[in-house]
Order: C-alpha cells, then sequence, then structure tokens
C-alpha cells in the first residue's frame, strides 16, 4: 500500500509539472490563436479565400435531390499538411434571393477531397482514402466542423476540393464558403 502511494505520489507530481511546461506561448488573440498555446505548435493556417476561384455555387439548388457544389483548391502558399490536425470549415446559407438563412442541422454535407479525379463521395458516413473529412450538418446545432475547435482530420496531403452536397428537401439555394481554418485546435475566431 506504501508503494501505491509513492507512485500515485510521483505521477501526481509529474502530471502537475508536465501540464505547466507545455502551456507558455503568446495570448495571439489577434492572429486567431488561443492564448496558452503550446510552444511549437503550428499557427493556424487561414486559407485566403481570394486564391480560390469561387466560393459560392454559381447556380441556384433547384433539385429535390442531392446537389453537389464543388470548389477546387488550387496549390497552397507556405502550406504544410503534416503540421495540422484539425479544420474548421464556415459556411453561409442563402435564399434564391440572396438573404442569409439560419443553419439547421441536415442542410448540408461538407468533404474534403485530396484528388478530385479520385472518389469524391468515400465511405457512406466517415473519411476515406480521398476523403480527410466527411461531416453531416454543417453549420447546425449538432455539426461541430464549423465551430473554432473543429474536427479531427488525418492528412495525407493538401487537399485539392472541398465539396458541399445540398441535402434533399433543404432550404437554401446558396452555399457559400467563407472560412477554411486548417490548425490544431488552437484556432479563434474571436479577436
Amino acid at each position: 500500500m506504501k508503494k501505491f502511494r509513492v507512485i500515485f505520489s510521483v505521477l501526481a507530481a509529474l502530471a502537475v509539472l508536465g501540464c505547466a511546461s507545455t502551456t507558455g506561448a503568446s495570448s495571439g488573440a489577434s492572429s486567431g490563436v488561443k492564448s496558452g498555446t503550446a510552444a511549437g505548435v503550428a499557427e493556424p493556417y487561414v486559407v485566403d479565400l481570394s486564391l480560390l476561384p469561387y466560393v459560392k455555387n454559381a447556380k441556384p439548388f433547384t433539385k429535390p435531390t442531392w446537389e453537389d457544389h464543388f470548389i477546387p483548391i488550387p496549390p497552397l502558399p507556405n502550406f504544410d499538411y503534416k503540421k495540422y490536425s484539425r479544420v474548421t470549415v464556415k459556411v453561409k446559407f442563402l435564399d434564391a434571393q440572396g438573404n442569409e438563412i439560419p443553419p439547421s442541422d441536415s442542410m448540408s454535407i461538407v468533404t474534403l477531397i485530396n484528388d478530385p479525379k479520385g472518389d469524391w463521395r468515400g465511405p457512406q458516413s466517415e473519411p476515406g482514402p480521398n476523403t480527410p473529412l466527411k461531416e453531416f450538418n454543417v453549420g447546425g446545432f449538432s455539426g461541430l466542423v464549423n465551430r473554432d475547435k473543429g474536427v479531427r482530420v488525418r492528412l495525407t496531403q493538401q487537399p485539392e476540393g472541398i465539396l458541399f452536397e445540398r441535402n434533399p428537401g433543404a432550404p437554401q439555394a446558396y452555399t457559400e464558403l467563407t472560412g477554411l481554418i486548417f490548425h490544431n485546435g488552437n484556432y479563434s475566431s474571436e479577436k
């Protein structure tokens, strides 16, 4: 019993000392980095949307079936996919007149695509070899990909496209990409 107490005390001390030594970076609020980010963690990479050929579908969604909105992603300057384990995708949904619609669950699916010549869909409900991200309920109450924390992603290369699939019967005529951020849980949209 005495050995157990000693081991537990040593482990507790190491845990406290280990936690204290990993919080040290700058406040970084203006750069989109949370205060207390661990030293050596890559700064969030906020994709410059002006590099993309378009961010909103040109023709409105009108069909009562699934409709796709694919956006090619060109090579991103100074982007090293190996440095990131999370992604945040921000969107706006618009009606046919261009008015913003409040997001809700079951409006859209988002998929990051490595090679646009390959499989766009991936497995039915999870990431796949060519689709490192597949998330449902984009912007909705139960969706996580649109929040600052984002979702985990295992990148094997820089994605070359992002696909939004409008769910059948969803009210939006347009889906507009307003933010694509690669990070490690250290992104904050609050200034």
